[in-house]
């Protein structure tokens, strides 16, 4: 894909898309989720880590006309006997959807945790521990690739807990409170889907658990809204305290799978030891190539150098390295010299459209970073869809699945060539945003934008123009900062689409179609 110069369409991109990026305001007064299809079938979908949907046993419900049911009855009714305005209010936001809200809420976690440690006295950097996330500096640092792990994790977790939650439903179709007695109120939109076990509480289960994992200092705020939202869907008389019990049951049942995973998938190695950061420049270097390094003062460790390391969703390890392109320019060679004159001529003088999209499209420290922001993009586009819970957990977990597997495989590429930045080979470049602490090639933003693209195109194909010309203005503001070379966009966004098309591969094959 080559960059082109923005057009005014690509400019009303920005406008359509977010002029305000926090996280929730937008979404505030959207109405309850009216799903076009229930997808009464999502539990034969293909699951990401379940080797089937009933691989946690849930017990059948009481009969409706139990007594057991019947005390659930009369909770709900005492509660909307006399409902709050702030009650109202709670059942209101969670109605536009649970995987919206929980996507949102992380998004702004990120951000919160999107902070790089100040340096030591002595110029030295502390680095975030998870063996101690209470002590400074906080963990974690929330950066692009943790992130894209958080989104993909938790996005990939909620879609196989309502996998198993809709096979559940059909085998033991208990129909919802508001059906079974009509003198409790719907106050959300009615359906047929059966009620047991709830998807609300199927999806509290699931995140709460993977929050508390991958968020240690949220802990308490995270079980709170988990609460929230269970007996959101009681109080609306969607859910009987049964249906909620059994969802939060088998939604914590299936985070422990993907907490598992998550301590063996070799994050913990990502950081690496000063002897490894240090060989990383002694291979460029004995390659007769000037290494990269932080031009931060005093100079920054490397950012998660062997993020590389960790294992993939959408492919094996092995497979990593495949996607590495060919070597940028080489340092001492006159066609970098005139890529870095490039980026001098385009930054010295920069045009007003130009510092817009820089800005739009920064997603630098204390934002919900350029996998956040496409899932903002998705998010937005899928509310005017009507999807069903389960299937705007599929739709968020193949988008994040791509974006955390296009980290793993940038971060290989960069470290492998190490390949210094415009900043540092010109320092007379005066970038229009901050320069990233790690290699230049390839750009991060092009191979997320591009994965996401690729794979948004085939959720939404009617948007495919638009989520194109978006990946290539992302990747083209990283050169109008000053940040990149053209050659790093170039490159980054073919290497993004081609692991994005392992996450459309995936779609075609996962039952959903």
């Amino acid at each position: 894909m080559k960059l082109h110069k923005i057009s005014t369409a690509g400019l009303m991109i920005l406008t359509l898309v977010a002029c305000n990026k926090s996280v929730s305001n937008r979404t505030a007064n959207i109405a309850a989720l009216t799903p076009g299809s229930e997808d009464i079938n999502a539990g034969g979908w293909q699951t990401v880590l379940l080797t089937r949907p009933d691989t946690f046993a849930v017990a059948a419900p009481a009969a409706t006309n139990s007594t057991a049911y019947i005390a659930d009855l009369n909770e709900i009714k005492g509660y909307q006997h006399s409902l709050t305005s702030d009650q109202e209010a709670t059942i209101k936001y969670w109605s536009a959807g649970g995987v919206l809200r929980w996507n949102e809420i992380l998004r702004g976690l990120v951000a919160k945790y999107n902070l790089p440690p100040y340096q030591n006295a002595d110029g030295s950097y502390p680095i975030p521990s998870s063996a101690n996330p209470f002590a400074y500096p906080q963990y974690p640092f929330a950066n692009p690739p943790y992130a894209a792990r958080a989104y993909a994790y938790i996005a990939a977790a909620q879609y196989d807990a309502l996998v198993a939650c809709w096979h559940y439903k059909t085998l033991y179709n208990r129909p919802a409170p508001y059906t079974v007695d009509s003198t409790i109120q719907a106050k959300v939109p009615k359906t047929t889907l059966p009620a047991y076990p709830s998807e609300a509480a199927v999806l509290a289960g699931v995140t709460a658990e993977m929050m508390k994992l991958l968020f240690p200092d949220e802990i308490a705020n995270i079980q709170q809204l988990a609460q929230q939202h269970e007996l959101s869907v009681i109080m609306s008389g969607a859910a009987a305290r049964s249906d909620v019990t059994a969802g939060e049951a088998l939604g914590r049942q299936i985070a422990d799978v993907f907490i598992a995973r998550g301590r063996t998938d070799n994050t913990s190695k990502a950081v690496g030891t000063q002897a490894q950061w240090t060989n990383l420049q002694t291979i460029a270097i004995n390659n007769g190539q000037i290494p990269w390094y932080s031009l931060e003062t005093p100079q920054r460790p490397p950012m998660l150098p062997f993020f590389s390391l960790v294992k993939p969703f959408l492919f094996d390890s092995a497979t990593v390295a495949s996607f590495r392109p060919g070597p940028p320019p080489s340092t001492g060679s006159d066609t970098l010299k005139q890529d870095a004159q490039e980026v001098y001529n385009i930054v010295k003088s920069p045009a007003s459209g130009n510092m817009k999209i820089v800005q739009f499209w920064a997603d630098g420290a204390g934002t919900y970073t350029p996998p956040g922001h496409w899932n903002a993009i998705a998010a937005e586009d899928f509310i005017t869809q009507n999807f069903s819970e389960v299937r705007w957990a599929r739709n968020l977990a193949l988008l994040n699945m791509a974006e955390m597997d296009a980290a793993i495989v940038c971060w290989d590429i960069k470290y492998f060539y190490f390949n210094p930045r415009p900043t540092q080979m010109n320092p007379a470049i005066k970038t229009l945003t901050g320069i990233p602490n790690f290699p230049s090639y390839v750009s991060g933003h092009s191979v997320f934008s591009s994965a996401a693209a690729t794979i948004l195109s085939h959720i939404l194909p009617q948007n495919q123009a638009k989520y194109q010309a978006m990946a290539s203005q992302a990747a083209e503001s990283r050169l109008m900062g000053g940040i990149h070379y053209r050659v790093d966009c170039e490159v980054g966004l073919t290497v993004g689409a081609n692991v994005g098309n392992y996450a459309v591969t995936r779609a075609e094959g996962d039952g959903a179609e």
